[in-house]
């Protein structure tokens, strides 16, 4: 009598769903309350039927011949099976049937466990695991393709230096020259997809950014397009490189306008938002903590859930080829996930979109953000430049331009020809501009030989991506100066000048 009160409460209590069934009739005789609240029927709309005549089970193999299966092996198992509920919602289960004599008599126990949640965490970890290659992925192609870049906008620059520009030449020359620069926008990206770019994080005021850029967002959604702006009151500051916000926005707002057929509406807001343990426990995706919420919401076409589940993947999109590369949402995907935020996405076809990005809020004094406007080309005043870069184009092609900017260069191949040619120097050398990443000695380590040579020596460091040596995570070392390739010779010629000012 004890073993069978207590067999009832761990029946009444268990946290999977229990049918009990009789083996030769082949009807439930008993079910558990887990299993009715699981699946939306009554208790007694389960007892005395065929299990292959309740509601969720008549979908699936439960017939006669899988029954007489069940009683011949006494076992039969589902790893993986869908069940519709009373409200005709799916959830997946894990089913287990095993044959037991009790009592002389014998009955069919089916346990059945709900691994909706299990599948859900499964799958969110397969595409943070394919997120993760892609990116490894990107990240390769990006340092590859922008070395390439860097000759052929090098040497376009120089070629243009000797053409008159009102010879046809030079118009063509500026088509190969645009098309570069487009290219170096697209690895660009993908580099932010990866997480790979160089960024230098500032203590910053959101709204203070998102005010700034309203008139270039206005101009870039069109007329058509009311764009409402909603700051949050005394929100909190975060830490992160002013521009990723800027792209962050950028690219929000393209898609919004993209998604808005005719006359519409843009509305960016922001928020302090702070989650507990207990909310993220409910909620997947989110993070405990303080959070500032940059929202940008849109009234356009919305999109169904197979488009949800990719959006951010790189080279994703349903434009037309001419209306862009599908790396908008993942380069925003990248930047967020590199400022250790989230991002959730709520959109329904026909009602419009709203991109809620989470970037975690940051204790201390916002910075101000310089603005540097340089018009022309600084010029060097003869100062001598120690350039090491293993690729002989991307060497030959920094030489020809820093000595067309004005300066005297020294060239080595690598670190070792490098420091020889700094031993045997007589004179002063300026600065080392040096690849970050070479066979024999990383150009961190270059650099520190070198200062005890010329304790005076200043730094220039170049790269076609980020590196550990010089960039933990893509966050610059304090006092580092990095220039990414591609560059054109303008802005070679303004970070060699402002790096040799510097005191």
């Amino acid at each position: 009598m004890e073993s069978e009160k207590r067999y009832r409460r761990l029946f009444e209590s268990a946290k999977d769903g229990i049918l009990i069934l009789d083996a030769d009739t082949g009807q439930v005789v008993d079910v558990n309350p887990f299993l009715s609240r699981l699946l939306g029927y009554s208790h007694s709309a389960f007892l005395g039927k065929h299990l292959w005549e309740i509601g969720p089970f008549k979908d699936i193999d439960s017939s006669k011949k899988v029954f007489k299966a069940l009683l011949d092996n006494e076992y039969i198992r589902y790893e993986d099976l869908p069940l519709e509920t009373a409200d005709g919602h799916i959830v997946d289960v894990e089913f287990v049937s095993n044959v037991y004599l009790v009592d002389q008599r014998k009955v069919i126990q089916c346990n059945i466990r709900d691994i909706t949640e299990r599948r859900k965490l499964e799958a969110r970890f397969q595409q943070a695991q394919k997120m993760e290659s892609v990116g490894r992925l990107a990240g390769g192609v990006a340092h590859d393709y922008n070395n390439m870049l860097s000759v052929i906008i090098g040497y376009t620059e120089l070629a243009m230096d000797k053409v008159n520009p009102s010879l046809p030449l030079y118009a063509d020359l500026k088509e190969i020259l645009d098309a570069a620069g487009r290219s170096a926008e697209i690895t660009r990206q993908l580099l932010a997809f990866a997480r790979k770019q160089v960024i230098s994080p500032r203590v910053l005021a959101v709204n203070e950014i998102v005010e700034a850029m309203s008139k270039m967002l206005r101009h870039l959604i069109g007329e058509d397009i009311d764009l409402v702006w909603q700051p949050g009151a005394d929100l909190w500051p975060v830490k992160m490189d002013p521009s990723q916000i800027d792209q962050i926005l950028a690219n929000l707002c393209v898609n919004a306008r993209d998604a808005i057929a005719g006359v519409g509406k843009l509305t960016m807001e922001t928020h302090n938002v702070t989650f507990d343990e207990a909310y993220c426990a409910d909620h997947a995706g989110f993070i405990p903590g303080e959070f500032v919420l940059l929202a940008v919401s849109d009234d356009g076409c919305g999109m169904d859930k197979e488009i949800l589940d990719n959006i951010f993947e790189p080279f994703f999109t349903t434009k037309d080829v001419s209306h862009g590369t599908g790396l908008g949402l993942a380069t925003v995907f990248g930047i967020v996930k590199q400022n250790n935020g989230f991002i959730n996405v709520y959109s329904e076809p026909g009602t419009g979109t709203t991109f809620r990005v989470y970037l975690p809020s940051h204790g201390g004094e916002t910075e101000e953000i310089p603005t540097t406007n340089i018009a022309e080309t600084p010029w060097g005043l003869s100062e001598r430049i120690l350039l090491v870069e293993d690729e002989p184009a991307i060497r030959k092609m920094c030489r020809m331009m820093l000595e067309r900017l004005g300066y005297q260069v020294l060239t080595a191949g690598d670190s070792s020809e490098a420091v020889r040619l700094a031993e045997e120097h007589a004179g002063t050398i300026n600065l080392l501009i040096t690849d970050v990443v070479m066979p024999d000695m990383n150009g961190h380590d270059l650099a520190d030989q070198l200062q005890s040579c010329y304790p005076e020596i200043k730094t220039l460091f170049m790269s076609g991506y980020t590196a550990e040596v010089i960039a933990h995570r893509g966050v610059l070392e304090e006092g580092m100066n990095f220039i990414q390739k591609p560059f054109s010779m303008k802005d070679l010629g303004i970070k060699v000048r402002a790096v040799i000012d510097t005191q």
